[in-house]
């Protein structure tokens, strides 16, 4: 027996159907109408808004503010889909400054609650009053006594949508998303002030001055404890075209609620990408399941952005987006290892005769680790010294290896010394445009690799093993400390320690003597040496209160030699090669031009520090303790790596490649 199918008879939507639908999708709850309408009085430039609620946004929700008001002749069409101040042109939108756009808003309200709008503005005499009801104005709209500003009221939110109702939340807690709605609004707009009330309460639920700050707020809405900790940056990035505005904490601060308040063009938006990003940074410092507090502003060229994605707008798309979020991870990672030094640990103490942690709890032992994926994270365990040192016959007779060599004592700097340097202030242009190149070109992945890494041994004067997570590898040495001690004199500009010398050391015969090492490559073309160290003197003397104004390297008058930068603590640099890096410093260095000074001064300092003495016998005969315990504990603390350093750093093998070598074997 066949059945006969016929199709369904496709109709056209009433206008009503078609509006309260498209209301659905733009109102999803009264946080979306709030955020709607705080958008609207940002528009009309007020300086002070207050939000009144009853019943979590279902009864009333209320918004008062006292900006431009609205004009008598536009109340008829105000709440009318499509009607708006801000687009005339389908075009406009590729220039778009304002928050609304599709004039969607009151008219989708009207659709879903009862809306009443009183407004004044600042030429008419008098206010105005009207309701609407399925966006059409209900009766002539009748004048009223007011203050200049809007005042729109909305109430019975989703009356005739019964399951669209019962599907929100208790009253608190759509009072709670109005809440954290208006507070994002308040922390991104410091000079206007809000007021958040429940309706026959005395005492706001939120109120922020007018005419704040960004900090401020945060402290007043988010508590002491984040704003405390948080941490400001600016980032301009020329090649994106993109500014970035941030306030994000510290390591010092988690919590296990998320907060990311994130503004694009001035829009609340969401952007998962970029959230993931930042977490991945703050996964490195913070226990798992926290999160960090961020508040981030970006500001793009409006042709760059398109903000016509979502109903309610709070998705945007913009050009670049993998490239501008890898740029601001990067920046995000840079000032979180400026800012390192703040952190602080705590230690739980035990009480006398309660039980260890082990008595008491078991360990899982449903997960099996395998051989292959153990990791040695204890530094102090066996070296590669242990296998390679050779063993030498000691006084008493017993054997004992050079690895146990007697480490140097040098001595540390007082904290008041330590404070006393870090007092003043860099403000040169130059300077600072340097800092914010390295930060800029760290390698993320790299620092990473590094701030983690386990030290295994000195293999020569140039290369070292370390070991990250199950890997070995080989980097190389030199180029690391040279880029270490560069970033050093950067970040230490002004405010670097000294290495007395003593007794001072005669410049002249310090650079007789390099002009009779191969080093400096003398011909006899050059001219007589004695007239080229008199005028490499004469350079040095001349620019000698530079150097000590910024770098800390003392001249005297009489040209002795007396101090040099200390950039590291517990290192000293190799006094084998300093005649022939002040012979560079009088002949390499760019002294006219400021920025190309400091550049060329830092790598030629940088080039010396980096020298260690490895000559047997030698006064300085503790170069492997040296870069054990003080170059690597530096690189994991300071360096900030660009990309040029991959190429100096191999992986030589890791424990799945060995285990499988081993398992045919």
């Amino acid at each position: 027996m066949s059945v006969h199918l016929e199709p369904g008879v496709i109709r056209k939507l009433d206008e009503v159907v078609v509006n309260r639908i498209a209301a659905g999708e733009i109102i999803q709850r009264p946080a979306n109408a709030l955020k709607e309408l705080l958008e609207n009085s940002l528009d009309a430039q007020s300086s002070h808004i207050q939000v009144q609620v009853k019943a979590g946004g279902l009864k009333l929700l209320q918004i008062q503010d006292n900006g431009t008001g609205i004009r008598r002749e536009d109340l008829e069409i105000v709440c009318e889909r499509f009607t708006t101040s801000k687009l005339a042109r389908f075009e406009d939108l590729a220039q778009i400054a304002t928050f609304g756009f599709r004039g969607e808003a009151l008219a989708s309200i009207s659709h879903v609650a009862h809306l009443s709008i009183q407004t004044k503005t600042a030429k008419e005499k008098c206010g105005y009053k009207a309701t609407y009801a399925d966006g059409k104005l209900q009766g002539a709209p009748k004048p009223c006594a007011g203050n200049q500003g809007t005042i729109i009221s909305i109430e019975d939110l989703f009356y005739n949508m019964p399951q669209r109702r019962q599907a929100l939340r208790s009253p608190a807690e759509e009072f709670q998303r109005l809440s954290d709605v208006l507070a994002r609004y308040a922390v991104h707009n410091p000079r206007v002030g809000f007021t958040l009330r429940k309706q026959g309460e005395a005492q706001p639920a939120l109120r922020t001055p007018v005419a704040s700050s960004r900090a401020e707020n945060i402290r007043i809405i988010y508590g002491a404890a984040i704003s405390k900790e948080l941490l400001e940056f600016n980032h301009r990035d020329e090649v994106f075209k993109f500014e970035a505005d941030c306030l994000i904490t510290q390591v010092n601060f988690s919590a296990k609620k998320s907060q990311m308040l994130l503004f694009i063009n001035q829009r609340l938006v969401e952007s998962p990408a970029l959230k993931t990003a930042v977490d991945s940074v703050y996964a490195t410092y913070l226990p798992r399941g926290h999160h960090p507090f961020i508040y981030m502003s970006l500001t793009l060229p409006p042709q760059n952005l398109d903000v016509n994605v979502h109903p309610t707008k709070h998705e945007v798309h913009f050009l670049y987006q993998d490239e501008i979020v890898e740029r601001i991870k990067q920046q995000v990672e840079a000032r979180l290892l400026g800012s390192n030094s703040t952190r602080t640990f705590y230690k739980q103490l035990r009480l006398p005769g309660a039980p260890d942690l082990d008595e008491t709890q078991s360990a899982d032992r449903t997960q099996r680790i395998y051989p292959k994926e153990m990791v040695r994270t204890d530094a102090s365990e066996q070296k590669l010294d242990k296998f390679l040192a050779p063993l030498a016959k000691s006084d008493s007779g017993v054997s004992s290896s050079s690895s146990q060599e007697e480490r140097p004592s040098l001595p540390e700097e007082s904290f008041r010394v330590t404070a006393a340097k870090k007092s003043r202030e860099v403000r040169l242009s130059s300077v600072l445009d340097m800092r914010q190149r390295v930060e800029r070109q760290c390698s993320v992945q790299l620092r990473s690799t590094l701030k983690n890494m386990v030290y295994v041994g000195c293999v020569d004067e140039r290369r070292a093993l370390f070991q990250h997570e199950t890997h070995l590898y080989l980097c190389n040495t030199r180029s690391f400390s040279e880029e270490l001690f560069y970033q050093r004199l950067i970040y230490e500009f002004q405010n670097c320690s000294q290495i007395t010398m003593n007794p001072p050391l005669p410049l002249k015969e310090l650079l007789m003597l390099s002009l009779e090492s191969e080093a400096a490559g003398w011909t006899s073309e050059d001219g007589d040496k004695t007239e080229l160290a008199f005028s490499a003197v004469e350079i040095l003397l001349r620019k000698a209160p530079i150097m000590r104004e910024y770098f800390g390297l003392r001249i005297s008058e009489e040209g002795q030699l007396e101090s040099l930068p200390s950039l590291v603590p517990q290192h000293r640099p190799n006094v084998a090669h300093l005649p022939v890096y002040l012979l560079r410093l009088a002949t390499e260095v760019d002294w006219e031009q400021e920025a190309r000074c400091f550049e060329t001064f830092c790598r030629e300092t940088a080039r010396f520090y980096s020298q260690m003495d490895w000559r047997e016998g030698s006064a300085a005969a503790h170069p492997r303790w040296t870069m054990e315990h003080v170059l690597f504990p530096a690189f994991k603390k300071y360096l900030l790596p660009p990309p040029r350093l991959k190429d100096q750093i191999y992986e030589l093998t890791n424990l799945p490649t060995l285990y499988k070598v081993f398992e045919r074997c």
